[in-house]
C-alpha cells in the first residue's frame, strides 16, 4: 500500500541507523542489516517523524534536480513502501 504523502515515516522500535562515525552506514533492524548510500541514506536519515513524506519528495528532488521529479517521487515511495514492508519503518 503506497503511504500518504502527508504521513511522517519514522524508524520502527528496535530499528536504528548505525553511527555517523562508522565507515558505511547500515540501518538494523531486528535480525538484519540494510547497508545504505546515496539515496537510501537521504531518505532513511529523513524518517525522523518530523518529516512528511511530500518534504522528503522536495528534498530529494531538489538534491537531485537533474533526474525527473515524478520519477524521484514514484522512487522514494516505492522504496519507503518496502521499508514499511519489512517492517522498518512506521508511519505517523
Amino acid at each position: 500500500m503506497t503511504p500518504e504523502l502527508t504521513k511522517r515515516p519514522r524508524l520502527a522500535p528496535g530499528c536504528r541507523l548505525n553511527e555517523k562515525s562508522q565507515p558505511s552506514r547500515v540501518l538494523l533492524m531486528p535480525e538484519r542489516a540494510l547497508r545504505l548510500n546515496g539515496p537510501s541514506l537521504e531518505i532513511v536519515e529523513r524518517c525522523d517523524g518530523s518529516h512528511t513524506i511530500q518534504q522528503i519528495v522536495a528534498d530529494l528532488q531538489k538534491l537531485y534536480s537533474k533526474a525527473e521529479p515524478q520519477k524521484v517521487q514514484q522512487d522514494i515511495l516505492g522504496y519507503l513502501e518496502r521499508l514499511q514492508e519489512q517492517r522498518a519503518l512506521d508511519f505517523e
